[in-house]
């Protein structure tokens, strides 16, 4: 690292969506934390003001609490904000998320299409990318006229096709980031417990996104980070753990882990059990995350989500849940001494991307969303994948990894051209594209009902996808 960064000015950070609970909260917080950013401008925007003025409330008192020395605004439009930003953040939803989510998964189910999860893949996984493509191609190009130097940090869904978005469509410096790598290191610590003085908390029973597991997953998560390196590779929430070591002193843990994994309860992610005894890489993000991209999981009569106990997202416990969060939030900041509470203590990364590149740091980020350029050799050069990565001044470099065993590359293979087909159809507003999208994707299994499904959503979604209309 060098001390030139303090020569030069503080960079502007601008966060788009910064009323998002789950990214905008600890990405504004980390931003206020940092040592290296004291005196940035940081400016926050979004189209929900009272949300938006909850955020800035807190930001000026941390901002004052901690001396962090920032210009702070606020805008409830991207175009005011952008002039001359260094850094942009992106964590915008079309919302309601969970309404919608769940209607995502609901119109296909009255053709018989059942979906495992409905979010990033699958028929939901479309309309979801193309409701948020518009936006956030908006924000890209706005980028263009008035930052195009500027780097794009993405947080929103389904990460692969927003990114993938930007980059086929503008000349955006892209990457995206995202936290499922956790979900891998925590299934290693439960596995490599014993072995590794790990202390595994007995809920940590699923790697779903369910308040019920997620502490306990994060804990082991977090120990198992300290201990272990993994490097993986592939598509996100699609990646594949190609080599596991000890961070201390290099040994190869990858043998262990296979033996260890196999003595744990056979109900602990039994389908990542299975695709792992089938592909012989272990596959990262978990049963539900990894169900999405699979063609085995959707069969009507065998009905395999049963046989691998897989569960939906909790829509309105988790929308009812973040609405609590906010009203107490709004309520703490009238009292800052103990709105303290509320103060996360993680990062989701954008903080690691700003401070490398503004001060030459070289630090290897080891989930990186960037366009592939050769670093998985038999997969699209043009594809976004999601790989360990260096950031510094020049930009973020992806680690060569090679092939891909020819399984796993042509898994991975058809979710890049399902996305670039919902990109590209939702771009030109062409039906037929948007057609072929659902026909490549697994869990459509006749072509009538594919375009049923597609009607269905492009027409209940009419109001978010003007292209097509």
């Amino acid at each position: 690292m060098t001390d030139s960064y303090q020569e030069k000015p503080q960079p502007k950070i601008v966060c788009i969506g910064a009323g998002s609970y789950s990214f905008g909260l600890g990405t504004l917080v980390s931003l206020l934390r940092s040592e290296i950013l004291k005196g940035s401008e940081l400016v926050l925007v979004d189209q929900n003001e009272p949300h938006l003025e909850i955020m800035c409330q807190m930001a000026e008192w941390l901002n004052e609490k901690w001396g962090s020395g920032m210009q702070i605004q606020a805008y409830n439009h991207h175009q005011a904000a952008l002039p001359h930003a260094d850094f942009v953040i992106n964590a915008i939803e079309v919302g309601p998320r969970e309404g919608l989510w769940e209607s995502d998964y609901k119109i296909p189910l009255k053709y018989g299409i059942r979906q495992p999860y409905a979010e990033n893949s699958g028929p939901g996984g479309f309309a979801h990318a193309a409701r948020n493509i518009i936006p956030v191609l908006e924000i890209a190009q706005a980028m263009e006229n008035l930052c195009p130097d500027a780097w794009l940090i993405n947080f929103t869904n389904p990460m692969q096709r927003i990114c993938a978005a930007v980059h086929r469509n503008t000349k955006i410096k892209i990457v995206g980031l995202c936290h499922q790598l956790g979900a891998g290191y925590a299934m290693v610590g439960k596995a490599l417990a014993a072995d590794l003085k790990i202390e595994v908390p007995p809920e940590f029973t699923s790697t779903h996104a369910s308040p019920r597991y997620s502490p306990a997953m994060q804990t082991t998560s977090l120990q198992a980070l300290e201990k272990v390196k993994i490097i993986a590779a592939g598509l996100n929430h699609f990646t594949w753990m190609l080599s596991l070591h000890d961070r201390k002193n290099g040994d190869d843990l990858y043998p262990l882990f296979r033996e260890r994994w196999q003595s744990l309860p056979e109900k602990f992610e039994p389908l990542t059990r299975r695709v792992f005894d089938a592909f012989k890489l272990f596959p990262i993000p978990g049963d539900e995350h990894l169900c999405e991209y699979l063609p085995w999981v959707s069969d009507p009569i065998t009905q395999p989500w049963l046989k691998y106990e897989l569960e939906l997202y909790e829509w309105d416990e988790r929308a009812s849940a973040r609405n609590q969060n906010w009203d107490a939030l709004a309520k703490a900041i009238l009292i800052k001494e103990k709105s303290e509470t509320f103060i996360p203590d993680y990062s989701e990364g954008a903080l690691e991307v700003i401070e490398n590149i503004v001060t030459d740091g070289n630090l290897l980020w080891e989930a990186v969303n960037i366009p592939n350029r050769g670093l998985i050799s038999n997969l699209p050069g043009d594809a976004i994948i999601e790989v360990p990565g260096t950031i510094n001044t020049k930009g973020i470099h992806g680690l060569p990894v090679g092939p891909l065993p020819d399984g796993i590359a042509d898994l991975l293979h058809r979710e890049i051209t399902v996305s670039h087909l919902t990109v590209d159809s939702v771009v030109n507003g062409d039906r037929n594209l948007a057609l072929q999208a659902l026909l490549l994707d697994p869990v459509i299994r006749d072509m009538d009902l594919a375009k049923q499904v597609l009607e269905n959503y492009l027409t209940t979604y009419r109001d978010h996808l003007p292209t097509f209309w």
